[in-house]
C-alpha cells in the first residue's frame, strides 16, 4: 500500500485492556517520599532558581533507577506512567514546584512551554476561551480534545482537583494508525503529508504563524505523531496556509473518531500528589471539561513539565520547524528571542 507497516509492540494498546491493569502505576513508599523531601528542602531554604536546577542538584539515589526504568518504558514501552503517593497537601507552591521540577530533571531537560519562557507550567482555568486565537486550551475549563504537546515527554503534577470533571484521558496514536491502516489506508496516506497547525500567536522572528508537519511521520523505523485538531482548524484563518481539502478533512475526522472511541481510549482521575508522564510521539492525551470550585484556594491546579530526554528517538528533520532542533536533549518547547527560561510560582 506504500504505507509504513502495521505497528506492533507495547505502545499499540487498547483502552479497556490498559484500564484493567495497574502495572503502569509506580507507588511511592515512605522512604521514597522522604528522599524527595530531603532533596527539595535545602533548595527551598535558599530559594534556589527552579529553572536552573540540574539532575545533580536533586539527588535521588534510591528512586533514580526506577525513574530511569520508567523513562525507558515511556519511550520504548506503553508510552505513559503514573507516579502516585507524593504528599503535597501541606506543601507551599515553591515546595511542590521544586520537588516536581527536580524529579523531572531525572527524565530530561525542561523546555519552555510558551512564549514567556515558562519551563514550569500552571494548568488552571484563567477564565479564558479558546475562541480567542491567542489563548491555548489549557488556560480554560474546556475539554482539550486528544492532542500532543511540543516536546518528547509531558509531565503533570496534580495539586488540586475540580469540583466535577477534569478527567485525564489517553489514547495510543500507534493504535489509531493501525486502525486507519486497516480501515481506510487511502485516508491514512493523507496524514503522512504536512498540514498547517496554528502557533497561537507564539511566533519567533522568521517563522510563519503556523507550522507544517505531518500528523504521522515514519523515520528510521519509528512512527511518530504530532496532533492538535483545534489548531489545525484555526490555522485556516491564515490566507497563505494550505487549504484543508474535503479528503484531508475526512482523514482528520476519522482520526478524531478513533481517538474518541471507548474501545481505544481510557480515562483516569488524577489525585492530589499524582504525577503523570506521557510520551508524545506515541500517545495523545486529553482532559474532559470541568466545573471548578468557587473558592480560589480550592480551584483545580496542576503543574506541568515539557521534557527532552537525552536518549530520545530520532525525529525527522521537519520536526525542527516546531521543536527548534531534532537533537535529543535539546529539542522541543517554544522559545522566543530575548526570553530567558523561568519557572513562575503562579499562573501568569
Amino acid at each position: 500500500m506504500g504505507l509504513p507497516p502495521a505497528q506492533t509492540g507495547p505502545a499499540a494498546w487498547y483502552g479497556p485492556d490498559m484500564a484493567a491493569r495497574t502495572d503502569w502505576i509506580l507507588t511511592l513508599d515512605r522512604d521514597d517520599t522522604a528522599e524527595i523531601e530531603a532533596a527539595m528542602r535545602p533548595l527551598v531554604a535558599r530559594e534556589a532558581d527552579i529553572a536552573g536546577l540540574t539532575r545533580d542538584d536533586f539527588p535521588l539515589p534510591r528512586l533514580a533507577p526506577r525513574l530511569a526504568a520508567m523513562l525507558d518504558d515511556l519511550q520504548a514501552g506503553r508510552g505513559f506512567a503514573l507516579i502516585r503517593g507524593l504528599d503535597v497537601a501541606g506543601w507551599s507552591m515553591r515546595e511542590a514546584a521544586t520537588a516536581f521540577f527536580g524529579l523531572g530533571r531525572h527524565l530530561g531537560r525542561a523546555c519552555s512551554q510558551n512564549g514567556k519562557g515558562h519551563v514550569l507550567g500552571h494548568v488552571r482555568d484563567l477564565g479564558l476561551a479558546s475562541t480567542d486565537p491567542a489563548v491555548r486550551i489549557y488556560q480554560t475549563a474546556e475539554r482539550q480534545t486528544y492532542h500532543t504537546d511540543s516536546c518528547d515527554v509531558v509531565g503533570l503534577l496534580c495539586l488540586r482537583t475540580a469540583r466535577a470533571g477534569g478527567l485525564s484521558a489517553l489514547v495510543s496514536s500507534v493504535t489509531i494508525f493501525n486502525e486507519m491502516r486497516a480501515r481506510r489506508p487511502d485516508l491514512l496516506r493523507l496524514l503522512l503529508e504536512p498540514v498547517a497547525t496554528d502557533r497561537r500567536g507564539e511566533v519567533a522572528p522568521g517563522q510563519k504563524p503556523y507550522f507544517m508537519i505531518p500528523v504521522f511521520s515514519w523515520y528510521q523505523g519509528h512512527l511518530s505523531a504530532i496532533y492538535q485538531r483545534q489548531y489545525i482548524d484555526s490555522a485556516q484563518r491564515f490566507p497563505d496556509a494550505p487549504r484543508l481539502t474535503p479528503e484531508m478533512t475526512a482523514a482528520l475526522d476519522l482520526f478524531d473518531e478513533l481517538a474518541n472511541d471507548p474501545a481505544l481510549n481510557f480515562h483516569m482521575a488524577l489525585q492530589p500528589g499524582d504525577m503523570q508522564f506521557v510520551f508524545n510521539h506515541t500517545m495523545l492525551h486529553d482532559r474532559t471539561a470541568f466545573d471548578d470550585w468557587p473558592e480560589p484556594d480550592r480551584r483545580r491546579h496542576l503543574l506541568r513539565l515539557w521534557l527532552s530526554p537525552e536518549g530520545a528517538r530520532p525525529l525527522p528533520p521537519v520536526f525542527a520547524e516546531r521543536f527548534g532542533t531534532v537533537e535529543p536533549g535539546r529539542r522541543g518547547g517554544i522559545m522566543l528571542e530575548g526570553i530567558r527560561p523561568n519557572a513562575p510560582l503562579e499562573a501568569v
